[in-house]
């Protein structure tokens, strides 16, 4: 007889892996377009559910509190019940044996406190905020585009249409069809079937089978004029649906090109400027005036604040932050901001044969990290003081550059730049770190116990965030607070009656959907201030759904030139779906808007 045998996963136990990752996939999604309470007591039963059982806190406390915020969420809860559930959680958090009960209290606990108008609601009323957004894809682009129309459109070969959708709340479908960091995807419901619809393809397919679509008709001339500073995504976006409103929208930008930093920050090889002017393109032609090389002192503010009835600040984030170490002065240390604004205007630097340095985690660091290795450098690193993981940028634009051969060294912080006898870029020096307690959602990274390594190069770009230049505003009179505007979420400064601002310079750097968002926002509440309520008809009729993919089929990923041919060039690296890739995606989406919750809570009569 055998002593001992191999043990296998059993079926019941493969069962439980499988549901174990559909509830993975379900909780990743589960942030937009769910009830947030029934959110707060599906996350209790889960944490209960990994509980021990063996102290009572965990065992009794977390299933009351399940219970509890379960018969809130259908609406019979008591006012009392409020102040109970907080004190049962707070007496869990301190009295639970072990992390599993006190950090799922602490966490149900924040939770209850974010969203407490949601629980007064479903306690007084019986149901959500008025707020809530039942389709998880809308909810989760702040534009709040109909994705399930444009994508139902797309499916029937009604490409203009799709754009026409798209454009209802957001002109800009060309470029953020290749560049939008896609929020969108990551709450969609299809994530837990098996992966995210592709979105932005689709996006692309529709823009590059639309061709040229026209802007919708104006309404009639308000004889209202606004002045719009900054011709970047939020700007261009506010003066767009202000024209269409009947307002006369003037733009004002002290570059030579409009687009702010999607000319100026994002590299061709990820936006050509073809894209990005088609967009553009389609906005002036809706009436609005580009007034470009046009630098706003205090002096034509004042005056500006006199021609016009209403003023948009729209300034960005262009300025750089530097790095506070020795030898960020020499020669050959450039900003991020300066190398890409270079390339925006032609300007290419000749990093041919050089080791250059790059020194960030985001996505302008890998911007830069690829783009020096476009402009011929022999060897390019990109430094970041956390870990991979902890990065900011996109996980695909990390992979990218590495694919091109660019180098990341994670867990490096820079100490000082060496310089050689002429005062130019010899070497990057940098400490080896350790990931320590966490800061905000992430390791704080903590000097090691190692040497510090020294790296050779003749160039080092700091990709270490934008600052915001708004001194002549300031001086005018404008309140600002470290360089950003204060603004409130309504766009409009504080009592200044007609002066709104939004996008990075309120916000700080963010991406160009967040900026379009503001610039959508602010559209509507200076048409508002100025006495009018104007709605911009949809008058494309979305198709009901037919029959979709509902078994588990597989993603389509848009391809992308071969590595080694797309790093010493500036050509677009995605390439775009074929009709039957593109039909066989659309025809993955749930239609959240007329299926599942969307239909329970509100469907396409939400928003």
């Amino acid at each position: 007889m055998s002593r001992q045998q191999i043990l296998r996963d059993s079926s019941m136990e493969i069962s439980m892996k499988d549901l174990h990752q559909i509830g993975i996939r379900g909780s990743n999604v589960a942030a937009a377009g769910n009830c947030p309470v029934s959110q707060c007591a599906a996350y209790a039963r889960q944490c209960l559910a990994q509980s021990c059982g063996k102290c009572v806190p965990c065992r009794i406390g977390l299933a009351r509190a399940a219970e509890m915020l379960e018969r809130i969420e259908v609406g019979d809860g008591q006012e009392s019940d409020i102040k109970e559930l907080k004190d049962l959680l707070e007496s869990i958090k301190i009295s639970a044996d072990c992390a599993i009960g006190s950090a799922s209290a602490e966490a149900i606990f924040n939770s209850i406190e974010a969203i407490m108008d949601d629980i007064e609601s479903h306690v007084k009323k019986g149901k959500c905020i008025a707020s809530f957004k039942p389709i998880p894809c809308v909810a989760g682009c702040p534009a709040h585009v109909d994705i399930p129309g444009y994508i139902a459109l797309a499916k029937e070969g009604r490409y203009e249409d799709a754009v026409r959708v798209i454009r209802y709340d957001n002109p800009f479908p060309a470029a953020c069809a290749l560049v939008c960091e896609h929020p969108c995807e990551h709450v969609c419901r299809r994530n837990i079937v098996d992966a995210s619809v592709n979105i932005r393809g689709i996006k692309r397919a529709v823009v590059e089978g639309a061709g040229e679509v026209a802007p919708p008709e104006c309404m009639p001339s308000t004889g209202k004029k606004i002045a719009v500073v900054g011709g970047g995504p939020s700007g261009l976006t506010t003066a767009y649906f202000l024209q269409l409103m009947g307002h006369q929208v003037d733009v004002f930008d002290k570059r030579s090109q409009l687009g702010g930093m999607m000319r100026y920050g994002i590299p061709r090889y990820r936006l050509p400027n073809e894209y990005l002017d088609a967009d553009i393109n389609a906005i002036l032609k809706t009436g609005v005036v580009a007034k470009t090389d046009y630098a706003i002192d205090s002096e034509k503010f004042a005056k500006m604040k006199e021609e016009y009835d209403a003023i948009y600040l729209s300034i960005g984030a262009h300025a750089a932050n530097t790095l506070g170490i020795e030898g960020e002065n020499a020669e050959n240390v450039l900003s991020a901001v300066a190398l890409l604004r270079a390339m925006g205007d032609g300007n290419r630097p000749d990093f041919k044969g050089k080791k250059v340095a790059i020194i960030g985690g985001g996505n302008v660091a890998m911007d830069c990290t690829r783009t020096a290795m476009r402009l011929g450098a022999e060897k390019v690193t990109c430094v970041y003081r956390r870990r991979i993981s902890d990065m900011t940028a996109l996980p695909e634009e990390v992979e990218g550059a590495i694919a091109e051969t660019c180098e990341v060294m994670p867990m490096m912080a820079p100490v000082r730049i060496e310089t050689d006898e002429e005062g130019k870029v010899k070497a990057l020096v940098v400490q080896p770190q350790i990931p320590g307690a966490y800061d905000r959602g992430r390791p704080k990274p903590v000097k090691a116990d190692k040497p510090e390594v020294t790296l050779e190069c003749d160039y080092v770009i700091a990709a270490i965030g934008q600052a915001i230049d708004s001194g002549d505003f300031a001086q005018a009179g404008v309140p600002t607070n470290r360089g950003k505007i204060l603004a409130g979420f309504n766009t409009l400064i504080g009592d200044s009656g007609m002066i709104f601002s939004g996008g990075d310079c309120v916000d700080g750097p963010a991406t160009i959907i967040r900026a379009i968002e503001a610039g959508k926002t602010a559209a509507a509440n200076i048409d508002e201030a100025l006495g009018f309520h104007h709605e911009i008809a949809r008058d494309v009729e979305i198709p009901a759904p037919g029959v979709g993919i509902l078994g588990k089929t597989g993603r389509i990923d848009l391809p992308e030139r071969e590595a080694a041919e797309r790093k010493s060039d500036f050509t677009l690296i995605e390439q775009n779906m074929t009709c039957q890739e593109l039909k066989q995606e659309c025809g993955r989406c749930l239609r959240c808007d007329h299926h599942g919750m969307g239909a329970v809570k509100g469907g396409r009569t939400s928003w």
